[in-house]
């Protein structure tokens, strides 16, 4: 498949300035194959994505733009770390982006291990252009889903700063399902000063009702919503 010029100028490895100046999902390429990787770059754009390819995980790991709304295609073997070394890496860094497995190489065993670790896809060359595309879709909308959870619990996490160490404790035996009066009775004060307590909480972390405080403390991470009063 023959790549025009501005085409090739696209699907070059770009700058992180000029890529985050960019609001539209990424689709990050890795394969050491050029042709590979003009093809997957002129598909991606006939679809109103934008790509971006990487020869080797080296040149994406140097690039610096896997904050970057969207997801990743990577062939399985490469010369250097292979496409699962990557998954892995980016798993260990927390490094939730979601991969599609493009390969002229895999087996039932390879497939079983990214498909565990993760991936959204694992497919063979030649693959329909059209399920290369729907993987895709499905992948950018894995993205979305998990940033805006991300940022659900950023925004709740700050809300739980401003507490205070007794309202933390308040909001804690709250979310056990604990009644104002076993609050009272387990922390060694008053049930009004329970009342007090859980009014600034359901204020601060600005719940209209007890069930969307319950909603709001479960995007917490799991290590502050375990320990009840210490390391909250």
């Amino acid at each position: 498949m023959r790549v025009d010029q501005p085409l090739m100028r696209r699907s070059a490895p770009l700058s992180p300035q000029r890529v985050c100046e960019e609001d539209q999902p990424l689709v990050i390429i890795v394969d050491d194959d050029a042709s590979i990787r003009e093809a997957l770059c002129e598909l991606i754009l006939s679809a109103g994505f934008q790509p971006v390819s990487f020869a080797s995980t080296r040149e994406l790991l140097d690039a610096h733009i896997l904050d970057r709304p969207g997801c990743l295609i990577l062939d399985v073997r490469m010369p250097g770390a292979s496409g699962l070394h990557l998954q892995s890496h980016l798993a260990e860094n927390g490094i939730a982006k979601p991969i599609i497995f493009l390969t002229g190489h895999g087996d039932i065993p390879m497939t079983v291990q990214a498909m565990k670790a993760g991936a959204v896809d694992f497919l063979t060359k030649p693959v329909r252009d059209q399920t290369l595309l729907d993987a895709v879709t499905a992948a950018i909308a894995v993205d979305g889903e998990r940033r805006a959870e991300a940022a659900i619990a950023k925004r709740n996490i700050e809300r739980l700063e401003t507490l205070t160490q007794r309202e933390r404790e308040v909001l804690h035996e709250v979310a056990r399902g604990r009644l104002n009066k076993q609050i009272a009775y387990d922390l060694g004060i008053s049930e009004v000063t329970v009342k007090l307590h859980r009014s600034n909480v359901m204020h601060k972390m600005e719940a209209a009702s007890i069930g969307e405080l319950i909603r709001a403390w479960e995007t917490l991470p799991a290590q502050m919503r375990q320990g009840g009063r210490v390391g909250l």
